[in-house]
């Protein structure tokens, strides 16, 4: 079997890959020992990868094997994939949120995402960085940042550039064609930011759609694993894979789950041809001038791909006055669950021990302090609280009644359009509803945001649903990823 091949795999999607494998001008082993080479000569630069895993390349050559005699399991068999660090491997692999207090960290089983993956025929690859404790650490962290993995950096300008949410490293190594693909978690923003900034399709599942077993999390009505990928066929084949029932994880028992194992044929070349899609101006106030062009670009496209367009649409939530108490409290509770079942190599079993080794070991542990971590120790960590139960109603209330499900029952529609992660996507978030992005161009001029960032370069177009309308926005955004094609590749840094 070769172990080398004389091509280069750069920006190849899973089916191209798939097809290689097939013809038997590429092997799996062969497929990570590329990915593997250049995770060695660019990640020192960009740090979108923690670790790899130290039996890819044995796991592939024995898919390899297993295709010569039984064939593949099917689309994605052999085929590298990166998760994102806080998702549980029950291997050599480590698990730790990219904090040094879970640094040594080996969890006991595969969460169920990665249970699911490897049964589909996928190579683990490695774990990529994140934002630690999925920036619900500090007010002050840096996006992209752990105190394990250092700061991840956006490929399209290393250091310039807005790296995005807490995935960052899953969108980096993904953006940079260090592994197939990745899987990111998000709890708001975190994966629709980073696949945004980083030139890619993110896709934020419904809550109750893929099983949240084994991830570390921040908040059980908000926490999703999703897909980051380079094109939307390759979303569509990761979350075909990801959503088994899981009956551990309570939201995939709920009334009204739609799942399917297949997604491919949702998409559709003509898929915006007589979509009703919502155009909320009142989430586009505050975007500069080249940011504001790309929006006004997209719809657009929307309109000559003949889809309708509802310009504008209003929300009765766009006034409301929201706050983050779901998570304050959920994610004590969630975490000290966790952190009790954790497995060998875990200094610290409870956030009370956390925020300890934290501060014991601060010259490595507290580059940006841990105020969030003690704000959230404040609570009992039981749920039982009075606020805890108000503001989980009231958010749902203002994101699903008075938020999406208000616009698209009123206009007919089937997607909300937004610029990227910007004011508004977290009402997706909050509701537990669905968002995909995909590349919509590059703002050559941006301002200075909030956190010092500029806003300048890649930007999405991001489609948000009600529940489980996974169908729909996988076919409206592959709809218009075809007609506009922004996806271009980085620069390899020097």
């Amino acid at each position: 079997m070769d172990k080398s091949i004389n091509t280069s795999l750069i920006e190849m999607d899973i089916a191209s890959l798939q097809s290689a494998m097939e013809a038997g001008t590429l092997t799996s082993e062969a497929c990570v020992r590329w990915y593997l080479e250049r995770i060695e000569r660019i990640n020192p630069k960009l740090k979108a990868v923690l670790e790899v895993n130290p039996d890819a390349i044995a796991i592939a050559a024995a898919l390899d094997k297993e295709r010569q005699e039984q064939g593949p399991r099917g689309p994605l068999h052999g085929i590298p994939i990166l998760l994102k660090d806080n998702i549980d491997t029950g291997d050599r692999m480590h698990t730790s949120a990219g904090s040094v207090a879970l640094a040594a960290h080996r969890a006991p089983q595969d969460s169920a995402v990665a249970a699911q993956l490897r049964t589909a025929g996928a190579v683990l690859l490695g774990k990529a960085n994140m934002t630690e404790w999925a920036n619900f650490m500090s007010g002050t962290m840096w996006a992209g940042y752990s105190s394990r993995g250092g700061l991840t950096l956006n490929p399209y300008d290393p250091g310039e550039l807005f790296v995005g949410g807490s995935s960052s490293g899953s969108a980096v190594a993904t953006a940079a064609n260090l592994c197939a693909a990745a899987i990111g978690t998000e709890t708001s923003g975190s994966i629709i930011s980073p696949a945004s900034q980083n030139c890619l399709v993110g896709l934020k599942p419904t809550i109750g759609l893929v099983s949240r077993t084994g991830i570390i999390p921040i908040t059980h009505s908000q926490d999703s694993a999703g897909p980051m990928t380079r094109t939307v066929r390759d979303a569509a084949i990761l979350l075909g894979a990801m959503t088994a029932a899981d009956p551990l994880d309570a939201a995939m028992q709920e009334e009204g789950r739609i799942a399917y194992a297949d997604y491919l044929p949702f998409l559709d070349t003509d898929g915006l041809q007589g979509a009703r899609i919502g155009i909320p101006r009142h989430y586009y106030e505050g975007l500069d001038e080249a940011r504001a062009a790309i929006i006004e670009r997209a719809i657009d496209l929307c309109r000559e791909r003949g889809a309708i367009v509802v310009d504008p649409v209003a929300l009765p939530c766009e006034s409301a006055k929201w706050d983050w108490d779901i998570m304050q409290y959920e994610f004590k509770k969630g975490l000290n669950d966790y952190l009790a079942k954790a497995g060998s190599g875990a200094d610290v079993r409870t956030l009370d021990e956390l925020i300890a080794y934290n501060e014991a070991n601060r010259e490595v542990a507290l580059r940006y302090g841990q105020d969030t971590l003690i704000w959230s120790n404040e609570t009992s960590g039981t749920l039982s609280e009075p606020a805890y139960a108000e503001s989980l109603r009231l958010n749902r209330e203002l994101a699903r009644d008075q938020g999406i499900d208000h616009a698209i029952r009123e206009h007919r529609l089937d997607a909300l359009l937004f610029l990227g992660n910007e004011e508004g996507l977290d009402l997706s978030a909050r509701a537990g509803y669905p968002a995909i992005t995909v590349p919509g161009g590059y703002a050559e001029t941006g301002i200075i945001a909030e956190g010092g960032y500029t806003t300048r370069g890649p930007q999405g177009i991001t489609f948000v649903g009600t529940a489980y309308s996974e169908p729909v926005l996988l076919r409206l955004a592959y709809a218009y990823e075809q007609a506009s094609r922004y996806r271009f590749e980085p620069t390899d840094p020097v």
